[in-house]
């Protein structure tokens, strides 16, 4: 999304940082992409939240702290994935210069971005189109991710204090398809769009928030970050229970939707309690799938959905994933990135989008 320095070296680290976590997975590029080192380490609550920094020092030292513990590369790409980031599909004329396509670009945001221009940072991405026909032009489609310049600066800032280099900053909808392996074929601004497009699938990373992503090949035609997401559900129990948040979040994960209470081990009462709130995060995400899809198909050459693939820490919950498929009425897979299989599947599910990040884009 932004390029910030050029490449020195092979190693590149996809940081991702949400409330209660960092995960940072570090690829090395010599003629081919290898996971060469990871880190999760766990964030106090009042330090990250909604997407954004919330304690600037506390967070400088912490990265300062897992970054030297585990010995990872200083240069790194960070994920983005708050309220302050906005993603829209245009309808243009089909343009084969870059600068005329960039200007026509920006023209148009300018009426479909609801910050001022001058104060965010640009990116787009063709992602297909209409091909000419008796009567009309060709024209292409274009995904556009506008970010506050302010919000983007706030966020970096805690890594240079941490002695970081970060080298980009990427939507991180994005790094979530590439680490599960969408095939990167994009129509280019010359070429005509196929009559019949294949169908486009859902890409669901369930976290601290939710990234929701549809794509189709490697060409992502709309995304929507949600602040529905684990950590509400873990804030919930903790309150109600008087657990701290690790351990919070630990009964959640061993309780899940999948078995009857009977068969579950430790105090049958806290099983209850975290059955209750999973139950009712459940129904608060699916809400959100909803509309989000009825959002999506209403937009212009929405393209069909074919499939739902479920990644993230809330896919390692047990009978998430068959909960949402009952109701959502599409088929649903586990996404796992092949590079992470020797992982447990629970630190694989949270380093699935900070191991996208480090790919190449």
């Amino acid at each position: 999304m932004i390029q910030l320095k050029k490449r020195k070296d092979d190693a590149l680290v996809g940081l991702e940082i949400e409330a209660g976590s960092i995960a940072a997975a570090e690829v090395r590029t010599n003629g081919s992409a290898r996971l060469s080192a990871t880190a999760i380490a766990p964030l106090p609550a009042e330090v990250f939240h909604d997407g954004e920094v919330a304690d600037p020092e506390a967070l400088a030292a912490e990265l300062r702290a897992v970054f030297a513990e585990h010995r990872l590369s200083r240069r790194v790409r960070l994920g983005v994935a708050n309220q302050w980031v906005v993603v829209r599909t245009l309808r243009l004329p089909a343009i084969d210069d870059p600068a005329e396509l960039e200007a026509a670009v920006r023209f148009q945001a300018q009426e479909q971005i609801p910050m001022p221009i001058e104060q965010a940072v640009l990116d787009h991405r063709l992602v297909g189109g209409v091909p000419a026909a008796e009567g009309s032009p060709a024209q292409i489609d274009v995904v556009v991710v506008a970010a506050r310049r302010e919000m983007i600066l706030a966020l970096l800032e805690p890594l240079r204090s941490a002695g970081l280099q970060p080298v980009g900053v990427d939507l991180s909808a994005f790094g979530m398809l590439r680490a599960l392996g969408a095939p990167a074929a994009q129509p280019g601004a010359g070429e005509a769009p196929q009559q019949q497009p294949p169908p486009a699938s859902l890409f669901c990373h369930v976290g601290a928030v939710t990234n929701l992503a549809v794509a189709r090949g490697g060409s992502c035609l709309f995304t929507r970050v949600s602040p529905v997401g684990l950590e509400g559900l873990v804030g919930e129990l903790a309150a109600s229970t008087g657990l701290p948040l690790e351990h919070a979040r630990l009964w959640l994960a061993h309780v899940g939707l999948g078995r009857p209470l009977e068969k579950i081990d430790g105090d049958h009462q806290m099983a209850v309690a975290a059955r209750a709130a999973m139950e009712e995060g459940a129904s608060l995400l699916l809400d959100e799938l909803r509309t989000s899809l009825d959002y999506y198909g209403a937009q212009e050459g929405a393209v069909p959905l074919e499939k739902v693939v479920l990644c993230g820490p809330g896919s390692a919950i047990p009978g998430l994933a068959e909960q949402m498929q009952v109701v959502i009425g599409l088929p649903f897979a586990i996404g796992r990135p092949h590079a992470l299989a020797g992982y447990d599947d629970a630190s694989a599910a949270r380093l699935t989008l900070s191991y996208g990040l480090a790919l190449e884009s």
